[in-house]
């Protein structure tokens, strides 16, 4: 008999998996809420770790088309002061592909989805409810009233996760709060600001804010600010004038940033799980990403996705007649391998929104103290 998997959500990390499992042979469905894959934007810019994104990538049999659509020189990073001096600057080696290469979420979604035979995602299926079966496997609902079975149910679902509900009743607690803008072609419209962030990212660090910025593919920079989780109302700064009083004193090269969004600034809280969350192990259900294990957005999350697609589908392929001893697999060294990055990740996350980040996140990338240096 077939073995049927479904796959609650369309990020990178289901689209991941379903692109392994097709690889190998077994047919998945991606559940995806959204109306098409062109519903929304898709947000930054990503880097793919070598050992863990990458290594996903290669999994799939995208490497190649990974590289052609990556950016290595979105690696250079700068990291300055609110007068605007420059404490770390680094530079990637030009066009080599040996660290942690940008892609754009966009082109890594559509890369996934183009390499996904026809059907294989099916759009608008918000999914509300899963019902354990008699036999096994679980009875899905869909928003609209919807429904379809499954012999394997994996939850891709995000940090909302409705699958991730039937596993554990954890809680998510505030890390920060995120503002984001949008500034359209940059170089045309904002070259002292295109000039400004370069090609990669650039961080201006300040005590408990941080505003930071990022050159996207197609010539746009997003602009992110992060504050800590105040308990302010998110109304609080849909505001332009309202987020330049809390740059209040800063290099005004540096708060243009602010100036120049094409709209409303966009704020949303950032949450995370308990570091350590584990779940019972229960036949024919898993999570993986940020379903499984939501952590400060600090560069990992994206990464361990598709590391448990990966990994999820290769003890699926090796286990093809018992995917409970598959996912009891998966999810023991899944845990194993979360524990230490998610506490790392809240040590990051906490150090950037200090009284000292400067410091700290200086000394963090460069080992040395954080003293300024000419800016280029």
């Amino acid at each position: 008999m077939l073995m049927r998997i479904a796959i609650a959500g369309g990020g990178v990390g289901g689209l991941t998996l379903a692109r392994i499992l097709h690889r190998h042979g077994i047919d998945a469905v991606v559940y995806e809420r959204e109306a098409s894959r062109t519903a929304r934007s898709q947000g930054g810019s990503l880097d793919l770790h070598p050992e863990s994104g990458q290594k996903a990538l290669a999994a799939a049999g995208l490497a190649g088309r990974f590289r052609s659509e990556a950016r290595p020189e979105g690696e250079e990073h700068r990291i300055l002061d609110p007068a605007g001096r420059t404490l770390v600057h680094h530079r990637p080696d030009p066009g080599s592909f040996a660290g942690r290469p940008e892609i754009d979420r966009g082109a890594l979604r559509d890369l996934l989805l183009d390499s996904l035979p026809a059907g294989a995602v099916r759009w608008r299926h918000r999914l509300v409810a899963a019902t354990p079966r008699p036999d096994g496997g679980f009875a899905l609902t869909f928003d609209g009233g919807r429904g379809a079975d499954c012999d394997v149910l994996v939850g891709a679902d995000g940090a909302r996760s409705v699958v991730r509900s039937l596993l554990t009743d954890t809680t998510l607690s505030p890390v920060a709060t995120l503002v984001e803008l949008s500034i359209s072609d940059a170089d045309r419209r904002h070259p002292d600001l295109a000039e400004l962030v370069g090609p990669g990212n650039l961080w201006c660090i300040g005590v408990r804010r941080i505003l930071a910025a990022q050159r996207l593919g197609d010539g746009s920079i997003r602009v992110g600010i992060s504050l800590p989780p105040d308990g302010c109302p998110l109304d609080t700064y849909r505001s332009t004038r309202a987020l330049l009083d809390v740059f209040d004193g800063w290099d005004p090269r540096l708060t243009a940033l602010i100036e120049a969004g094409d709209g409303p600034p966009t704020p949303r809280r950032i949450e995370a799980m308990p570091t350590g969350t584990r779940w019972a192990h229960q036949p024919s259900i898993t999570l993986i990403g940020d379903a499984a294990h939501l952590m400060p957005p600090v560069g990992e999350g994206a990464n361990q996705a598709m590391l448990d697609a990966a990994e999820l589908a290769a003890e699926l392929a090796a286990h093809p007649a018992d995917p409970d001893t598959a996912i009891r697999t998966y999810e023991e060294a899944m845990f194993t391998r979360i524990h230490p990055i998610a506490e790392m990740s809240a040590r990051v996350q906490a150090m950037m929104l200090s009284a000292t980040a400067a410091d700290d996140i200086v000394r963090f990338f460069s080992g040395r103290p954080a003293e300024p240096v000419p800016a280029d």
